[in-house]
């Protein structure tokens, strides 16, 4: 039996894995952030540790949490914990400036524009991971994660929640905007592998190819019968497909096809109508 302790249990991404390593017969030390402080004092072994703590859609509005979420506790954590190995959990949004993919691309960020401390803190926690002589602390690149129960914190997320309640959606971006999504299941699938086995430091985990806002609309009237508009002058706002050569290699492609997968993940529309939401970010 493999011990695995899961940092940010208490979000999406990190329930989603306890329940999975769990069901494959695993010991899973399931940790809270505010759990966190009591497992710093035990010094006890704690396995194979994937650390899922992070910021999301309010990283904008809370900059001193985001900066202690992906650097601080990083900090900690590969300071105490008596761990096998460490996974960090980084984002492929990190690349939004970047002229390649690759793992071993060059980075640029502007440190005035607030949509990349989002990038610059997730970096930072990379490079506490990767500067470790370690070998087993690693570092995942995560794409878009779709799945079902997807909070309303993400872009996809709080389209189907307007969806769910209207039974129409209205994009803020426009029909050209377009960014990787990677399925839950697949995330799930991979994230252990690379704990346990990854032969490299740092991976991409993503689809390998992006969605538009188009297919997304388109899928959402096919599949749902949804009515779908674009707002008038909506900026366009394009990820770059990110490379998945690394990953595929040593542990299979994530296949993923959102456009296929929104029937199974979007909830029924609500029998009772309500203003729709308007927060969709642009990132």
């Amino acid at each position: 039996m493999t011990r695995f302790t899961v940092l940010g249990a208490g979000g999406y991404l990190g329930q989603a894995l306890t329940v999975r390593l769990e069901n494959a017969g695993h010991c899973v030390h399931a940790i809270t952030r505010a759990a966190l402080p009591a497992l710093l004092e035990t010094r006890r072994p704690v396995g194979h540790v994937i650390d899922c703590i992070g910021l999301t859609g309010d990283f904008r509005t809370r900059p001193l949490d985001t900066a202690q979420a992906h650097v601080g506790i990083t900090a900690q954590c590969l300071a105490a914990l008596r761990c096998d190995s460490f996974l960090f959990v980084s984002s492929s949004r990190v690349y939004a400036r970047a002229a390649s993919t690759r793992e071993d691309a060059m980075l640029a960020c502007a440190p005035s524009d607030s949509s990349d401390l989002y990038n610059l803190t997730k970096l930072a926690g990379e490079a506490l991971c990767l500067s470790d002589p370690h070998p087993t602390r690693r570092v995942v690149r995560l794409s878009n994660v779709y799945g079902p129960g997807l909070g309303e914190d993400t872009f996809l997320g709080q389209l189907l929640a307007e969806g769910q309640v209207t039974g129409s959606v209205r994009f803020r971006q426009s029909e050209n905007s377009a960014k990787d999504y990677v399925s839950l299941e697949q995330v799930l699938r991979i994230l252990p592998l690379i704990a346990l086995h990854g032969s490299a430091r740092l991976y991409n985990v993503a689809a390998g190819r992006n969605t538009t806002h188009a297919a997304i609309a388109a899928a959402l009237h096919d599949s749902l019968g949804w009515d779908t508009t674009f707002e008038p002058g909506a900026p366009t706002v394009c990820f770059p497909p990110i490379e998945t050569a690394r990953l595929d290699a040593e542990f299979g492609a994530a296949l993923s096809d959102l456009s296929a997968d929104l029937r199974t993940i979007a909830p029924p529309v609500a029998e009772v109508p309500c203003s729709p939401s308007t927060r969709l970010p642009t990132g």
